[in-house]
Formats: C-alpha cells, structure tokens, sequence
C-alpha cells in the first residue's frame, strides 16, 4: 500500500496537477514520453531516468516535471 502512495501523483493527469496544463496524459506517461524524446527513444536511459523519479518527494516531483514539460 505504501508503494501506490508513494508514486500516486505519477499516476495522475497533467490537468490534476498543473493549472496550466490540459493533458489528460498521466503525468508518469508525460514525463516518460519526453524522455524518449530527448534520448533518441533509448529505453534502458528512460527507464534509469524514470526510476530516480518514484524516490522523489512529491513537491521535488511536480518541480522536475514542471520543468521537463512547461
């Protein structure tokens, strides 16, 4: 139970989380998404990428993203 806690605001859309936004997209599928754009679609990156972010308090959470996709 802990662990869907602790990445419940991954799994939220965009819209629930950013007042600028409205992407229905989770924010975990946002995120993913523009890594693999950055990368040249490297999966094994994207994913080392995507782990650091289910340590992340939410408020450092909502500031990476917000700066990965604003």
């Amino acid at each position: 139970m802990a662990e869907a806690l602790k990445t419940e605001l991954l799994d939220k859309e965009m819209t629930e989380v950013f007042d600028w936004s409205d992407d229905k997209t989770p924010l975990r599928d946002a995120m993913w998404n523009h890594v693999m754009d950055d990368n040249g679609h490297n999966t094994m990156a994207t994913i080392a990428e995507a782990k650091k972010w289910e340590s992340m308090s939410d408020a450092d959470l909502k500031k990476t993203a917000e700066d990965m996709l604003k």
